[in-house]
């Protein structure tokens, strides 16, 4: 079973849905909002409570303040809310992409609220040798959105990424999906991937940060950015099923994956 929920948190309003019975579970990215995590929630609900939630600005978390970027730490600070709103002192956190963003500084900015963060390919362009390149790959994307609109900057955003033309998403996408992609390229893929995490912040407290990566995503530039924190924190990531979106394609087991990585405490 599965119940919605909303939560007001400064300068937005939070869109959270909480399934399964156990430890405290949450699944989070950015942009991406809870339903594509739906799969993945489902097979982790048998022994777990799992709660996703939709980041602000997106899908159905609104924002007082449209043109308000949305930083990894206004984010970690939204999600902490979320963890005080749940009566929950702390959860394990599984973050994807720029929700791996979200929960290094959630581990950063609230110490003691995260038991176990696995931090799945996070795009941390800072961490990169070429980073003076990287940045001005990321401006050009914000540009050609501006420009040229959504779909011009998605196309870049893709091949940088790593993907070919054949594994664009099908089919035409959502007015939401338009919406949430302008969102995203406008007030937050520069706030992301610019973020540099504290590593001894993120050493010095309770939580334990695993870095995972696809074992399919060997193309990607995460491949490169989740290597260089995994280098950065001493220790070897763990290797996860599919690529970048791999508990979209393989839910159950990437779920196996992922308990197996919380169990090794």
């Amino acid at each position: 079973m599965t119940t919605t929920h909303t939560l007001d948190v400064p300068g937005a309003r939070l869109r959270y849905e909480v399934r399964g019975s156990g430890p405290l579970l949450l699944v989070m990215g950015a942009p991406m909002a809870a339903a594509p995590f739906a799969a993945l929630a489902d097979a982790l609900a048998a022994d777990h409570t799992v709660v996703t939630h939709d980041p602000r600005g997106i899908a159905g978390s609104t924002v007082d303040d449209p043109e308000q970027d949305s930083t990894p730490q206004l984010r970690a600070d939204d999600v902490a809310a979320l963890l005080d709103a749940l009566g929950a002192a702390d959860a394990d956190v599984l973050g994807s992409s720029g929700g791996a963003v979200t929960g290094l500084a959630l581990v950063q900015r609230h110490p003691g609220r995260v038991r176990t963060l696995v931090a799945h390919e996070p795009p941390l362009l800072e961490l990169l040798p070429d980073v003076a390149e990287q940045r001005a790959a990321v401006d050009h994307m914000i540009e050609l959105h501006r420009t040229e609109g959504v779909g011009a900057a998605f196309r870049a955003f893709m091949a940088h990424a790593g993907y070919g033309e054949d594994e664009m998403p099908p089919g035409e996408p959502s007015a939401q999906d338009l919406a949430d992609s302008a969102r995203f390229f406008a007030h937050e893929l520069r706030g992301t991937t610019r973020w540099r995490p504290d590593v001894a912040a993120l050493t010095a407290g309770p939580a334990r940060v695993v870095v995972g990566v696809g074992v399919g995503s060997t193309r990607l530039l995460t491949w490169r950015t989740s290597h260089a924190l995994a280098d950065l924190l001493g220790t070897p990531p763990a290797e996860f099923p599919g690529d970048h979106g791999g508990f979209m394609v393989h839910p159950e087991e990437f779920a196996k994956t992922l308990r197996t990585v919380l169990a090794d405490r």
